[in-house]
């Protein structure tokens, strides 16, 4: 089971991911140096910037194997294994 991510050189428990910017920051500020990367926000205030849309969408992916193998993914709720037999 995946539990880390990389992101700009650093492991990042999965856990603590709150949301991925689906858009590159853009604030338009002279001096900023995060323009056209993808911020993913931590607990605790923290964030982290993809350089790239493709480690982005890393991350984004194994966010979603994560929850897969945490919660038994969408088709957990499609299944009628359960369901009683009708008569």
């Amino acid at each position: 089971m995946v539990v880390f991510c990389v992101v700009d050189d650093k492991y990042i428990p999965l856990f603590r991911v709150l949301w991925v910017a689906k858009t590159p920051h853009f604030c338009g500020e002279d001096d900023c140096e995060r323009e056209g990367q993808y911020e993913i926000r931590l607990e605790d205030g923290e964030t982290v910037w993809a350089q790239t849309q493709q480690e982005r969408d890393e991350v984004l992916k194994q966010l979603e194997v994560w929850a897969i193998g945490e919660y038994g993914g969408d088709d957990a709720d499609d299944s009628d294994e359960d369901a009683p037999e009708e008569p």
